[in-house]
């Protein structure tokens, strides 16, 4: 059986949304230095903005939950009693 990890916090929920922010902001900003130095059209530009700018934050999102914690299974669930009163 694998050990207890708590929960992320508020902490990790702020980290993780810096992180979206972050990743986001280096994506377009690398799309528009291409596109800026000549090395891509206003098509490729828009292929880009459209479809591959939303699986690189889905990539982003997916390496953020693993580092910090929000990728437990079924398999970290413990069981929960009900105390008396």
């Amino acid at each position: 059986m694998t050990p207890y990890r708590p929960r992320p916090g508020p902490d990790a929920a702020r980290a993780f949304r810096l992180g979206i922010a972050a990743g986001g902001l280096i994506g377009l900003t690398f799309a528009a230095a291409l596109y800026w130095f000549g090395t891509m059209n206003v098509f490729a530009f828009g292929y880009i903005f459209l479809l591959v700018f939303p699986v690189y934050l889905v990539l982003v999102a997916t390496a953020l939950s693993v580092w910090l914690g929000y990728d437990q299974d079924a398999t970290s669930l413990r069981p929960v009693y009900r105390t008396e009163r």
